[in-house]
Formats: C-alpha cells, sequence, structure tokens
C-alpha cells in the first residue's frame, strides 16, 4: 500500500487541539485564575439579565399592562425582550463569555471545549445568577404574572419534556455549527441567536413556556416556590443539547482550535 493511500492519523481536538496550536506557554493564559473569573463574572451578569428582564417583564405585564393581556401577548413580548436582551449581553460579553445557559454549557464540555471543573464552576454561577435574577425583580414588582415560570400544559408533562429537547437541539446545533466558533463573536451570530429566541419563544411559549435553559426556568420557579415542574425542563434541554454534540460532530467534525479557543473566551493579557 502507497503512503498516499494510507489514513492520516488523527489530530488532537478541543483544548488538546489549542494547546497544540499555541504551545503550553500560550495555554498558559487559559489556566490563569483571573480569566475564570473574568468568564464567570461574564455568565453571572449574562444570566441575571436574562431572568431578570423576563420575571420583571411578567410582572410588569401583569400589574401595569392595561388590563388583561392575552396569553399570547404576554408570549410575545417576553420573547421580544429575551431575544433582544440576549443579543446585545452576546455582543458585549461575547469575547469573554457567553453561554448564559447549562444546556450550552454541557455541549462545550461534551465537545471536550471544557473539563468537567470549569463546567461545574458554569453551572453554578449560571443557576445562583438567575435565581438572584427572578428574586430582585420580585423585590422590585412583586410576584405577579408568576415571574415568567414555564409551566407545561396539563398532563402533557413529557410531551413538553419532549419539546424542551427538539428546541434546545436546534439552538445548541446552530451554535456549534456556526463559522466563527461558539464563543459567538462574529458580528451576525448575536442576531441569529435572538431571532432562534424571538421565533421559538412566540412559538412555543403558549405550550410550556420555551425555555430552552434550566437556568432561565429555576429563577422563576425558585421565587415563586414552585419547584414541581423543573424537572421538565432539565432533562428535556440536556437530551436536546447532548444529541446535538453528535449530530455537529458528525455534520462537521471534531472542534477546531480555533473553536476549542473561541469556547475559552479571550485573555485579558493575550495579544489580539
Amino acid at each position: 500500500m502507497s503512503s498516499a493511500s494510507q489514513p492520516k492519523p488523527a489530530g488532537p481536538v478541543g483544548k488538546a487541539a489549542l494547546i497544540a496550536s499555541v504551545g503550553p506557554r500560550g495555554y498558559a493564559d487559559w489556566t490563569n485564575p483571573d480569566h475564570r473569573l473574568r468568564r464567570l463574572l461574564a455568565e453571572f451578569i449574562g444570566v441575571v439579565g436574562l431572568t431578570f428582564v423576563l420575571s420583571g417583564g411578567a410582572a410588569v405585564l401583569a400589574r401595569y399592562g392595561g388590563g388583561v393581556l392575552q396569553p399570547w401577548q404576554v408570549v410575545l413580548v417576553l420573547s421580544l425582550v429575551s431575544a433582544l436582551w440576549l443579543l446585545v449581553a452576546v455582543y458585549f460579553l461575547g469575547d469573554i463569555s457567553a453561554h448564559f445557559n447549562p444546556a450550552m454549557t454541557l455541549a462545550f464540555l461534551l465537545r471536550r471545549d471544557m473539563n468537567l471543573r470549569m463546567t461545574c464552576a458554569y453551572w453554578l454561577v449560571q443557576f445562583v445568577a438567575a435565581i438572584c435574577g427572578s428574586l430582585l425583580a420580585r423585590g422590585f414588582f412583586g410576584p405577579a404574572g408568576h415571574l415568567a415560570a414555564t409551566r407545561p400544559q396539563p398532563g402533557l408533562s413529557w410531551q413538553a419534556a419532549a419539546f424542551e429537547a427538539i428546541i434546545t437541539f436546534g439552538l445548541v446545533l446552530m451554535v456549534l455549527c456556526l463559522a466563527d466558533g461558539p464563543k459567538l463573536n462574529g458580528p451576525f451570530v448575536p442576531l441569529a441567536v435572538g431571532a432562534y429566541i424571538l421565533a421559538w419563544g412566540t412559538m412555543g411559549g403558549p405550550f410550556d413556556g420555551a425555555s430552552m435553559n434550566p437556568a432561565r426556568s429555576l429563577g422563576p420557579d425558585v421565587a415563586t416556590g414552585d419547584l414541581s415542574t423543573w424537572w421538565i425542563y432539565l432533562v428535556g434541554p440536556v437530551a436536546g443539547a447532548a444529541v446535538a454534540v453528535c449530530v455537529t460532530r458528525f455534520l462537521r467534525g471534531p472542534a477546531t482550535a480555533a473553536e476549542a479557543n473561541a469556547a475559552e473566551g479571550a485573555p485579558l493579557d493575550r495579544a489580539s
């Protein structure tokens, strides 16, 4: 067999690819404690803003919306404000960290862009931030509008979980397949994310809230004291994210060094 016909050995992927491309000294930047704290703070700001604008928006509409609003009206407004917030937050925090969703962070873990310890830190910050955002909204506006809590239709819990898996699958697949990598720092990527959230939030909101995000659902549930249906918005997005990672690998192959670089964020002292 000629050397030309022999298969090429598989190269490194994910974080290993990043280390191979920048060298051990360059990779040391990514493990700097200050850089990790910057990433976690960016996640906290993004998720607090998301649940505050949703919970606060629902309460404001219920208290000051000018009469009884139809469910589709509330869903449309909340989908719009959440999409706009994510659009803005990804633009100004995307070069540091802009997952804002434990399901998205899980996808990066499964793709080996992040290690388990940093992933757990992300999850902790995201869930705490979501609770803080909804509690802050309750402090300002009270519990009106159920603080945008996500609830399935009666008797349709498993159908809601399956729906959450499908729409989260689409969200994660879109992010992972974007040309500029998972950190969402391309000029048009935040627009795509906002458009996806607006479209599915408007369509699926009346059915089950169209969460696509376990933290987004946990915040209002804790603030209203009802965790009875939160499992739906954990099981569905986790399953959808895991399938999306598998499909993305089939469509595009393993993560490139640039994509692993993007998932880690930009160190403060690293030259652009």
